[in-house]
C-alpha cells in the first residue's frame, strides 16, 4: 500500500510533515512521474510571442519545449527534440524564425512543427514518411487568458476546470487592464535556489514570515513613508487582516487587504506626490468600468495564487508570473517575469517595474531573505532521519476562516501532494 508523508489529524489539531519529502531522490521521480506528468504546468504568456515567427525556449517540468506563434499566428508548443537523433533543433533562447535547424543533420523544420526538409532524403526507403515526422507536441495545450500550460497527460481535464475557482483570482489580475490585455515587461529573472522546490510554494504564501525575515524590507517602507503598524488584534503577525482561501485541485491563495501600494491604483508616499494625480484617474477608470465593488478589489487588495503544482501569480506591490522546477532534491531553478496592462503609460511602467526588482527582484529586498531562508531550511533537514517531523498545525484550531498567517494553505498543498503521490 502506497505510504502517506503527512500526519493529519484535524480532531487533535495536529498536522506533521515528514521530512524526506524534501530530500529524497526516489521522491522525486515519483513527482516526475505522478506529479509534472499529470497536471498542467505553466509554460508561458501569449504576450511573449507578438508576431507570427516569435518563440521562446525554455524547460518546462524538465521538458525542453519551443513556445512559439507559428506562421498562422496561433500560439503553440513543440517539444526541442529532432525526430531524427534527439539533438536541440532551436538553441536560441527567443527571436523570430520561420523554421527551425538542426545542426546535427540539417533536418529542418517549420514553425508549425512541420518536417521541411531532409538532405539526401532519396537514401531511404518508401517506408520512410516524411509526413509523420514533424516535432512531437505535448498531449494537451490550452490556454487561460492568455495564460498558456501544457500537459503530458492526454486525459486531463480541461483546463478551466483544473483551474477552477484560481480563474477568478487570474480575472482580477487581468482586469487591471482597461482591455484585458496583460503583457509580460522585458527581462526575465533567473536563478537557482539551493533547496527543494517544495519549499517555495510554502514560502510564496506563508505570510507567518514577514516580520521576522523581511524586516529590513519594512523598515525601508518605513523610512520611505508606508509606517508598517503593529497588529492591534489577538493572534494576528500583520497590521491588516487577509485571508488563506483553498480553490480546489491543490490550488490555493492569499486574500489580503493591502498595505504596501499598488501600482494599479493604490498610492503610497514612496511612489511620490507626482504620481497621486494619475492614480487616481486610473482608480477612477477601474470604478466606471467594474463598478466600486470590483474596482476596490482589483486596486485595494493583494493575493499570492498558486497553481498546483509550481505555478505563483503574485499580485501585490507588482503582478509577478514565478515558476520553478526541481533540479534534483536540493536544488531548484526559479524562473520569473512582471506582468502589466498594455495601456499602461511610462510612469505608471516605471513605478511597477521598481516594485518588481525592489521586493520580488533576486537582488531586492525580499528575495534574498527568502532564498537565504529556503537553503537554510534544506541545510537543516539534513537532520532528518533524526528530526523527522516539520510542525505544521498553525490555525487548524481556527473556527471559520483561515488567516493568510496561519498554515491552512500549505495544509492544502500538502494534501493534494500526498493524495496524488498515492497516498490512501
Amino acid at each position: 500500500m502506497p505510504r502517506s508523508y503527512v500526519v493529519d489529524d484535524p480532531q487533535k489539531g495536529v498536522f506533521l510533515l515528514d521530512r524526506e519529502v524534501h530530500m529524497s531522490d526516489e521522491i522525486l521521480r515519483e513527482e516526475m512521474r505522478k506529479i509534472f506528468a499529470k497536471c498542467w504546468i505553466y509554460v508561458g504568456h501569449a504576450s511573449e510571442l507578438k508576431k507570427p515567427g516569435d518563440f521562446v525556449t525554455r524547460k518546462v517540468a524538465g521538458r525542453p519545449v519551443i513556445f512559439v506563434r507559428n506562421q498562422k499566428g496561433e500560439v503553440d508548443v513543440h517539444f526541442n527534440t529532432c525526430r531524427h537523433r534527439g539533438a536541440l533543433v532551436c538553441a536560441d533562447r527567443k527571436g523570430n524564425a520561420r523554421r527551425f535547424f538542426c545542426v546535427y543533420h540539417g533536418w529542418i523544420y517549420g514553425n508549425g512543427g512541420e518536417l521541411q526538409r531532409v538532405p539526401g532524403d532519396e537514401a531511404y526507403t518508401d517506408a520512410f514518411d516524411q509526413g509523420e515526422l514533424a516535432l512531437k507536441k505535448p498531449a494537451k495545450i490550452d490556454n487561460y487568458r492568455d495564460f498558456y500550460f501544457m500537459s503530458l497527460n492526454p486525459n486531463i481535464e480541461p483546463l478551466k476546470d483544473y483551474l477552477g475557482k484560481a480563474t477568478d483570482y487570474i480575472d482580477l489580475v487581468v482586469e487591471q487592464s482597461p482591455s484585458a490585455q496583460m503583457e509580460v515587461l522585458p527581462g526575465t529573472q533567473e536563478y537557482d535556489v539551493g533547496a527543494n522546490w517544495k519549499l517555495m510554494v510554502e514560502n510564496s504564501v506563508d505570510d507567518y514570515h514577514l516580520p521576522s525575515t523581511h524586516a529590513t524590507w519594512l523598515n525601508f517602507m518605513a523610512n520611505s513613508g508606508v509606517k508598517v503598524e503593529p497588529p492591534k488584534e489577538k493572534g494576528l503577525v500583520l497590521p491588516t487582516k487577509g485571508w488563506a482561501i483553498e480553490l480546489g485541485n491543490g490550488h490555493f491563495t492569499t486574500d489580503n487587504v493591502n498595505f504596501r501600494g499598488r501600482p494599479v491604483a493604490a498610492w503610497i508616499p514612496l511612489y511620490g506626490e507626482d504620481a497621486k494625480e494619475e492614480m487616481a484617474e486610473m482608480k477612477a477608470e477601474l470604478v466606471q468600468r467594474l463598478g466600486q465593488e470590483r474596482a476596490d478589489r482589483v486596486a485595494s487588495t493583494n493575493r499570492n495564487l498558486v497553481i498546483f503544482p509550481n505555478l505563483v501569480i503574485n499580485d501585490g506591490s507588482s503582478v509577478t508570473i514565478r515558476t520553478f522546477f526541481p533540479d534534483g532534491a536540493n536544488k531548484m531553478q526559479v524562473t520569473a517575469w512582471a506582468l502589466g496592462p498594455v495601456e499602461e503609460s511610462e510612469n505608471a511602467r516605471a513605478r511597477r517595474l521598481d516594485a518588481f526588482l525592489t521586493f520580488y527582484g533576486p537582488g531586492g529586498f525580499a528575495t534574498p531573505d527568502d532564498v537565504e531562508a529556503l537553503e537554510l531550511v534544506q541545510q537543516g533537514l539534513a537532520n532528518w532521519e533524526d528530526d523527522r517531523w516539520s510542525e505544521m498545525s498553525r490555525g487548524m484550531g481556527r473556527e471559520g476562516e483561515q488567516l493568510n498567517s496561519d498554515e491552512h494553505h500549505l495544509r492544502i498543498f500538502w494534501r493534494h501532494w500526498d493524495k496524488m503521490m498515492g497516498a490512501e
